[in-house]
């Protein structure tokens, strides 16, 4: 006889084998959690993988305190936009088309599902992907014939709505901007400050007025509205301390969420599976 574990430290998918991932989904309680990020400009200070990085992250923790395993990352995302993104004529962002998006999603969900995972959730660090996923998701649980009476489900949010008023008023005591310029900003510079402080270089931080845009988007862009940085606030008075309060906020109120949901017990994933 052979003993297997699924607690062998791995919460990524991709460092499971493939006998142990079976084992895993046919103990009919496997939650995926599928990260989604961008390839996208975040000014002089922040790397191009930023979104990326920060929904991996929280995903992979997430993941340790709920039980689920977490699948890679979508790398890159729908175009960024100048009103939350700065825009996809700047350098270094490249992106995907929405049917790109679309079918990507697609494929995923229902490779997933089809496998027997009983629930997925999809966390979003990028904001313009957010209804390119709704979408795939919706076409993904049309092909498996899954309608409100189904046990499987699939979940479908963005880490920052799950930021505290609290934690907000302690990360900007001068007040909070808005989402829609919280682009290279204080929050994201200070997660990564947090989490990857390796890769984010304050010396080339630029302080400098939010963007001033208007209540409408202009096609082809005009690309002298945004900010030179390519950021839409600057990241002034940001640190590892408020990104460590972002972080163990957002984790702890997202795990218990998705866990009342979803019915979660991190035990069962200790669970020792027993092979002849």
């Amino acid at each position: 006889m052979t003993i297997t574990t699924t607690s062998s430290g791995a919460v990524r998918l991709a460092h499971l084998d493939a006998h142990t991932y079976r084992d895993w989904v046919t103990s009919g309680h496997a939650t995926v959690i599928l990260p989604a990020g961008a390839f996208e400009q975040h000014g002089p200070h922040l790397p191009l993988g930023t979104d990326a990085t920060l929904s991996t992250t929280i995903a992979e923790t997430v993941g340790r305190q709920t039980g689920a395993k977490v699948a890679e990352p979508f790398t890159y995302g729908y175009k960024s936009q100048q009103k939350s993104g700065g825009g996809n004529h700047l350098p270094g962002t490249v992106s995907l088309d929405a049917e790109a998006l679309v079918a990507m999603t697609r494929n995923l969900v229902t490779g997933f599902l089809g496998q027997g995972i009983q629930n997925l959730v999809i966390l979003n660090g990028h904001y313009e992907n957010y209804q390119f996923l709704y979408e795939g998701v919706d076409l993904a649980l049309r092909d498996l014939g899954l309608g409100s009476d189904a046990e499987q489900c699939v979940l479908l949010l963005s880490y920052w709505d799950f930021v505290s008023d609290t934690t907000l008023g302690a990360v900007y005591p001068d007040g909070f901007p808005g989402w829609d310029i919280e682009h290279g900003g204080v929050l994201e510079t200070s997660l990564m400050l947090h989490l990857r402080p390796e890769l984010v270089d304050m010396g080339r931080a630029v302080s400098h007025p939010p963007a001033d845009l208007p209540r409408f988007d202009r096609l082809p862009v005009v690309p002298g509205r945004t900010p030179a940085t390519g950021c839409l606030s600057a990241p002034d008075g940001s640190d590892a301390v408020k990104g460590q309060l972002l972080f163990d906020q957002v984790v702890a109120d997202l795990s218990q969420e998705i866990s009342a949901e979803l019915g979660l017990s991190p035990a069962r994933d200790k669970e020792v599976l027993a092979t002849p």
